[in-house]
C-alpha cells in the first residue's frame, strides 16, 4: 500500500503561483509515476501532469503547458507540482496519484489517490 497526502493548495489572485506537494509514504517502491489531476465543481476530474519518479518523462495538459511543472524530490519521497500565471479557470480540487508503471495520462491507471487540496484563483 501507497499512502498519498496532497498540499499546498489555497487562494492566490489571477498571476500569481502556488506550489502543491504530493508525500507518499508506504510500500514505494511499489510505483513509478506520480500524476496530477483536478476536478472543478460540476466538472469531471480532468489529468493535468504526470512524471516518473526516475525522471526524464513528463506530460502536461495543453491547458497548463507552459505555466505549470512537475518535479520531485525522491529522498523525500514527494513530488510537487508548481504553478505559476494561474487563471480562474485552474480553480478545482487537485488530486495526487500514483501509478505502479509507465506514465499514464488516464485517471483509471493509477493505483493510489490523495484527498485532494483546493486550489482557488481569484479574478
Amino acid at each position: 500500500q501507497v499512502q498519498v497526502v496532497e498540499s499546498g493548495g489555497g487562494l492566490v489572485q489571477a498571476g500569481g503561483s502556488l506550489r502543491l506537494s504530493c508525500a507518499a509514504s508506504g510500500r514505494t517502491y511499489d510505483y513509478y509515476a506520480v500524476g496530477w489531476f483536478r476536478q472543478a465543481q460540476g466538472k469531471a476530474r480532468e489529468f493535468v501532469a504526470a512524471g516518473n519518479w526516475g525522471g526524464g518523462r513528463t506530460y502536461y495538459a495543453d491547458s497548463v503547458k507552459g505555466r505549470f511543472t512537475i518535479s520531485r524530490d525522491s529522498a523525500k519521497n514527494t513530488a510537487y507540482l508548481q504553478m505559476n500565471n494561474l487563471k480562474p479557470e485552474d480553480t478545482a480540487l487537485y488530486y495526487c496519484a500514483v501509478a505502479q508503471w509507465g506514465v499514464p495520462v488516464q485517471a483509471s491507471e493509477y493505483a493510489y489517490w490523495g484527498q485532494g487540496t483546493q486550489v482557488t484563483v481569484s479574478s
